[in-house]
């Protein structure tokens, strides 16, 4: 298959770098509303697959984050240049010398959206709400809470949270059981944004009784309402709008309509940019790219900062096997693949740690490409043939993955070769596939991936491997303790050098097998002048540049 590289290339930010630690942020001063020329512009963005849900707290999918990063906003955001964390509803932070106290300045004279006061109280409110979540509502959501704190409060002793304090209206402290080097980076995820507590308290934000797409929602995950640049307006179909926000603290920008229209096919996609019916879509494919370099179109590259993998359920027969885990690394060609169906960029994947974080290993040690072996390694097993199931999405691009079942083809026809017995099982994404992979069940094997939401390590290694998960159904008590400890130390040699051990014993026990770190790509009109490309997506609309 030809590769092609778009005519006009748009550079993304900067590479992420690793965040360094600091005490302080330097305040960012506040644009003056009143002297902007009010917002007037519609833009119109291609999505995919549809949001699960618009409350981020309990959704944790790319097309959830995608439209809540323009209605709430965190403490702290990313810089675009430098990956640091930068101010946004904080404007200064102090931590304490232990690390275990975080003292907030906040950003004064800001409403929600609802018209109520962003305060110190506010925040509480957010973070007692994510703290209490029960054990149903963790379960029927998809909470990210757990995964930067352990724990919530029904199990305190594991938590790292351990409150928040309004000192005044303006300040805010946040307490911790031990230190956590990624803590502020972490704070940038959208899935820990400030929401109006008066909206969630009206639309009972912890009740799950409604339904979109298959998915359980509360009444508030259909009207989120925060103070960002826009304001929800509706979520009609397959569309998603929202209004510029006339009481925002920050520069509103040129566009006064924001609209997100699902098109879950590439070439749908790419044919509704070139009829004018949508200003920009995400998840460019190989079989699109050379269409629209021909057409002249400008592609937004962003720098990779995910990881798509296969996982394999060690409860699911023969997967429980080492060597039959081990087969299957030697039977998948990655280059292939790669090759196939990636855009240009897109890396080999050795391990679950993208390139450039601190943490990286170099030497990471990988099976490689090897049929004889893998057909070795399963005589040796003993496997008898036993069918093993293997899920993949289907009417779906994800970042990570622009061609699901092209990609499971591929493998399907890898593995079938070396002598395995390949049942498939194709799951629509609104149906429910994440769910159906990262639950207990007979799902085999899987195509997966994760999106890097800041520069740490630890956002990719607790989420995936830091307790038990039925996604892959192996427990190492020993790789769980070592992930816990080494985000707790400080950046350096000793940190990096731990995150060296636990890439090796990921790599021995291989619940998953890593292939590819994708670059993903966009396109957009010739009515963009410029888009807020970034590795961790976090592109805000108020921040593109139309013509006109």
């Amino acid at each position: 298959m030809p590769r092609v590289r778009a005519l006009k290339l748009i550079a993304a930010a900067s590479a992420v770098v690793v965040l360094v630690s600091g005490c302080t942020a330097a305040p960012t001063p506040s644009p003056t509303t009143a002297s902007q020329q009010e917002p007037s512009a519609t833009f119109t963005f291609g999505t995919p697959a549809p949001p699960m849900g618009l409350d981020p707290a309990l959704s944790s999918d790319l097309e959830t984050y995608r439209v809540t990063r323009q209605v709430l906003e965190g403490l702290v955001t990313v810089d675009s240049t430098t990956g640091k964390p930068a101010a946004s509803l904080a404007t200064d932070w102090k931590v304490a010398d232990d690390g275990t106290r975080y003292d907030f300045t906040l950003r004064q004279g800001v409403l929600f959206q609802d018209g109520t006061p962003f305060n110190a109280s506010a925040v509480c409110t957010n973070f007692q709400r994510w703290y209490k979540f029960s054990p149903t509502l963790r379960k029927d959501g998809a909470s990210t809470f757990g995964n930067v704190f352990r724990a919530y409060s029904d199990e305190p002793a594991k938590s790292v949270y351990r409150g928040c304090t309004v000192t005044d209206p303006s300040h805010v402290r946040i307490d911790l059981s031990e230190p956590y080097t990624g803590f502020l980076q972490a704070l940038t995820m959208p899935s820990l944004a400030i929401s109006s507590p008066q909206a969630l308290a009206k639309e009972h934000a912890d009740t799950l009784n409604q339904s979109r797409n298959g998915t359980s929602l509360s009444a508030y995950a259909l009207h989120p309402v925060g103070t960002g640049p826009f304001s929800f307006d509706s979520w009609t179909g397959n569309t998603v709008t929202l209004t510029s926000n006339p009481t925002y603290w920050g520069d509103r920008g040129q566009i006064k309509t924001a609209r997100f229209v699902t098109i879950s096919h590439p070439e749908v996609r790419r044919e509704a940019l070139a009829k004018g019916e949508i200003d920009a879509y995400d998840n460019i494919t190989v079989d699109t790219m050379e269409a629209l370099v021909k057409k002249g179109e400008q592609v937004v590259q962003r720098d990779p900062f995910s990881i798509m993998y296969l996982g394999m359920n060690q409860s699911v027969a023969p997967l429980d096997d080492i060597k039959v885990r081990q087969a299957i690394e030697y039977a998948v060609d990655k280059n292939a693949l790669i090759r196939r169906f990636y855009l240009d960029g897109t890396g080999v994947a050795t391990q679950f740690v993208p390139p450039r974080l601190a943490g990286f290993n170099n030497k990471a040690p990988a099976l490689g490409y090897d049929p004889n072996k893998a057909k070795a390694l399963l005589k040796d097993a003993g496997y008898n043939g036993k069918p093993i199931p293997f899920y993949y999405p289907v009417n779906v691009t994800r970042s990570y993955l622009p061609a699901p079942e092209k990609v499971y083809a591929e493998i399907a026809r890898e593995l079938t070769a070396v002598g395995l017995v390949i049942k498939p099982v194709p799951v629509p994404w609104t149906d429910g596939y994440a769910r159906e992979v990262t639950s207990a069940g007979n799902h085999g094997l899987h195509l997966f991936g994760w999106n890097g939401s800041y520069a740490d390590p630890d956002n990719f290694l607790t989420p995936l491997f830091g307790s038990s998960r039925a996604e892959f159904g192996f427990s190492d008590p020993e790789l769980f303790k070592d992930i816990t400890q080494a985000r707790t130390l400080p950046d350096g040699d000793q940190r990096s050098q731990l995150y060296t051990t636990i890439n090796n014993r990921i790599a021995s026990d291989l619940p998953a097998l890593p292939i590819a770190y994708p670059i993903s790509a966009l396109a957009m009109s010739d009515r963009v002048l410029s888009y807020p490309a970034s590795p961790v997506l976090n592109e805000v609309f108020s921040k593109v540049k139309l013509k006109g």
